[in-house]
């Protein structure tokens, strides 16, 4: 047993608990850079594991009546055939390019972490506004089925190249798209998540790109951290996991392209972040003092006189 990746897997699994978002994105960058597992490994592994992982959350979530299940069924009509093609879109790179393979994944796996890092920035600091217009419950139409199997085609072909995406792109479009609630959101985006990478992970493993004692150690940690996390989801305040994530994310994003060969100063890996991350902190003291405040009660001496 390797406790380095015990700890990966536990920390993963809170936060994926949480807030439905960083699994794939988070282990399969750590697993690259601080583990030296090869690409193409570190993304089946990583699919195989969140797989067993966000069944768990799903299964709590699905518990606590916070799953739209329409809406989740809907999304893997579209992302399941996605993430069979991407698998095979990585299949047919590794016989084209050869050595050059893991090189193009890791430029993949970046790009798929720079998107997804963005969208948690901007999901974190400019989507508050939208909590007004939230819900519980929706009554599907043509048009939301249809947005959500192109929504989930788009997102399992990327997952399936890079294992990055199934929870952040996700929460973007159930909020943008159906105003689900952030319980809603996140519940409904676990649950869809199992069942997305279960089908990922068979694919990978069908072409020989998981290490299952390695998945074995992740989820170790990666089990009870979920449970945890879930259990934590209705009491930990978000405003700073997700600015926090999203900058994680894109520094890993510079890391990987680092490893690829790009010509980026490790001091640079650590400034971008570090400088989104105090952009980041200004713009949420700034909307805060601009957020109105409740009207103060009268006092009893004032409302009888």
């Amino acid at each position: 047993m390797d406790p380095m990746i015990v700890v990966f897997g536990l920390g993963v699994g809170i936060l994926v608990g949480t807030t439905g978002m960083g699994g794939g994105s988070l282990m399969t960058p750590l697993l690259i850079l601080f583990a030296g597992i090869k690409p193409v490994i570190a993304i089946g592994t990583d699919l195989a594991y969140g797989a067993v992982t966000k069944t768990v959350g799903g299964w709590r979530h699905f518990r606590k009546d916070t799953v739209d299940l329409r809406i989740a069924l809907w999304l893997g009509a579209g992302s399941i055939p996605g993430a069979i093609g991407g698998v095979w879109l990585l299949d047919v790179l590794h016989r084209a390019y050869g050595k050059d393979f893991d090189t193009i994944v890791l430029v993949m796996v970046a790009a798929a972490l720079t998107i997804t890092g963005v969208a948690v920035l901007w999901r974190a600091l400019f989507m508050p506004r939208l909590v007004a217009r939230e819900r519980e419950t929706l009554d599907m139409g043509r048009g939301h089925k249809i947005a959500a199997v192109a929504m989930g085609l788009a997102i399992g072909f990327v997952l399936g190249v890079t294992s990055a995406g199934s929870g952040s792109l996700i929460a973007i479009g159930l909020i943008l798209v159906y105003r689900l609630s952030p319980r809603r959101v996140v519940g409904t985006d676990v649950f869809h998540a199992a069942i997305l990478l279960w089908v990922a992970g068979i694919a990978h493993l069908i072409s020989g790109n998981v290490d299952l004692g390695l998945a074995a150690n992740i989820l170790v940690g990666s089990v009870p951290g979920v449970w945890i996390g879930v259990a934590l989801s209705t009491r930990l305040p978000e405003t700073g996991l997700r600015p926090a994530l999203g900058i994680v994310l894109l520094a890993s994003a510079l890391g990987l392209l680092n490893k690829a060969g790009a010509p980026i100063p490790p001091a640079v890996v650590f400034a971008v972040p570090a400088a989104l991350g105090a952009l980041a902190w200004s713009l949420h003291r700034l909307r805060r003092r601009a957020a109105p405040r409740p009207a103060r009660a009268p006092l009893a001496s004032e409302a009888s006189s």
